[in-house]
């Protein structure tokens, strides 16, 4: 059985929230052990998906990619990022703390600003000299044997080589703005946040749209009619997210 879809930016959000909450080893770390979610639009929706709850989605923001003129309003004080421990929010110290108290496979999830997907490479925009929270991130990641999720929409993908534009970008002068940190995770879009709550396949045919659609992903579902039919329930329940 074959069906189409359209998801809007915030519908894709809600939807790959849902199915970053699903997989075993995020459930797995909310019954015993630690994850650890770094601000960004999309952990806005993953951290309501795990912690059952609303969150202030535009106060939990690392960076903003805004229009140049007249630019929505957003709160200036940014929430922290999230830490949970045995399924319970963590207070004793931020996320370097955490860092040096979570164990091996342990979670941290980290969003991306830009996706080669066929290549398996996700893109972080770095403004900080240092390297900002990314570079806090990966020593622990790599040292201590983390698990690191990049939930990122099919939106986010690129036209160019993203490890070719890092380079370039770090030649250039700081005023050019932000270089481009190439990640590679666990990578989940649209297509494996609809194959862990289903089973469905999906790939994406086209982009964009317009009255709202603008920046949405068109996806064709495919599977058996129970796999389809409870992938599209579950678009159905996504479709209407107010964009964020």
């Amino acid at each position: 059985m074959e069906a189409q879809v359209v998801l809007t930016p915030a519908e894709s959000k809600r939807l790959i929230a849902r199915g970053v909450a699903a997989m075993p080893i995020v459930r797995q770390r909310l019954e015993q052990g630690m994850i650890l979610l770094c601000q960004g639009s999309t952990n806005g929706y993953v951290c309501e998906e795990l912690l059952g709850q609303p969150v202030d989605k535009r106060a939990f923001l690392a960076g903003r990619t805004l229009p140049a003129k007249d630019p929505p309003a957003f709160p200036s004080e940014r929430k922290p990022d999230v830490v949970l421990k045995d399924g319970r929010l963590w207070t004793e110290g931020d996320k370097v703390a955490a860092l040096a108290e979570m164990q091996t496979g342990d979670v941290v999830i980290k969003g991306a600003n830009a996706l080669n997907y066929e290549n398996g490479v996700a893109g972080v925009l770095i403004g900080h000299p240092a390297g900002g929270t990314l570079a806090a991130l990966l020593g622990p990641v790599y040292g201590r044997r983390l698990i690191l999720i990049i939930p990122v929409g099919l939106e986010k993908c690129v036209a160019f080589d993203i490890r070719k534009v890092a380079e370039r970008l770090r030649a250039s002068s700081p005023a050019a703005g932000p270089t481009l940190w190439p990640l590679r995770g666990i990578i989940v879009t649209e297509v494996e946040a609809l194959r862990t709550l289903t089973g469905v396949e999906a790939y994406q045919t086209a982009s964009g749209g317009v009255g709202g659609a603008e920046g949405a992903v068109r996806l064709v579902l495919e599977g058996a009619s129970q796999q389809v039919e409870a992938a599209l329930a579950i678009v159905a329940e996504v479709q209407g997210e107010p964009a964020l």
